[in-house]
């Protein structure tokens, strides 16, 4: 699997983790299911930290650590949201200018305990589609920009759906019409949810680093591919 490195010295990796796949080990996957921390491991051939959470949906930057004194200061960077984290998405829905989601979400799956989370957004672009379904007609979707505050679990997901621009290809809390008509047309199959933008300091050097990923083709290809002709 090609996993970009985007930078790397003695002390950490900064890498474009592609879709579907996890961080992290679970308790849920197959025994030799790959995950980003063991396929890292075993190109650089050393123990591998991961720091901060990315969804195995998601794609995008991931910072990484060569040991486990590295990893506990860049977490506490993101405990201390001295992070700066951007992210890129096509939702369901024409998305104001600007503006921000701050209702509570739950905290991780099957629970309903909830936690204050606040996501800043803009919009890039909309886009009017020939897509109707149901009570919509031609529906828009958006090009978003996203700035999370907080990281709880799922928030932009969350956030997003619970105001009505569900993010194409969510699976779990998004429009699963909306996703089945998007796939059975045009073959996308994806959530559309990339970490486009890292900036933090480096633990050992003090260095301020910023890290952009580009967006991945599949989000301008279905822009192109939905819009009204």
């Amino acid at each position: 699997m090609d996993i970009p490195i985007i930078f790397q010295d003695e002390h950490l990796l900064v890498v474009n983790k592609p879709v579907d796949l996890p961080v992290h080990k679970n308790d849920f996957m197959p025994h030799d299911a790959p995950y980003l921390t063991k396929l890292i491991g075993d190109e650089t051939g050393q123990w591998i930290y991961n720091v901060h959470r990315l969804d195995s949906k998601t794609s995008g930057l991931i910072i990484l650590a060569r040991s486990s004194e590295v990893a506990h200061d860049l977490t506490l960077q993101f405990e201390r949201k001295e992070v700066a984290k951007e992210y890129v998405t096509i939702v369901l829905g024409e998305v104001p200018d600007e503006g921000i989601f701050d209702g509570k979400v739950v905290v991780k799956k099957k629970s309903k305990f909830k936690k204050n989370a606040l996501t800043r957004f803009q919009n890039i672009r909309t886009v009017q589609t020939a897509i109707s379904y149901k009570e919509h007609t031609n529906v828009c979707l958006s090009l978003v920009r996203v700035l999370p505050e907080t990281g709880r679990w799922h928030q932009i997901r969350q956030h997003f759906a619970k105001n009505r621009h569900d993010i194409v290809g969510d699976s779990h809390h998004g429009d699963f019409t909306l996703n089945k008509l998007i796939k059975a047309e045009w073959g996308f199959n994806r959530l559309m949810l990339h970490a486009s933008k890292l900036g933090f300091t480096h633990p050992v050097t003090g260095e301020k680093l910023e890290f952009e990923a580009q967006l991945p083709d599949e989000f301008e290809q279905l822009l192109d591919a939905v819009a009204a002709k």
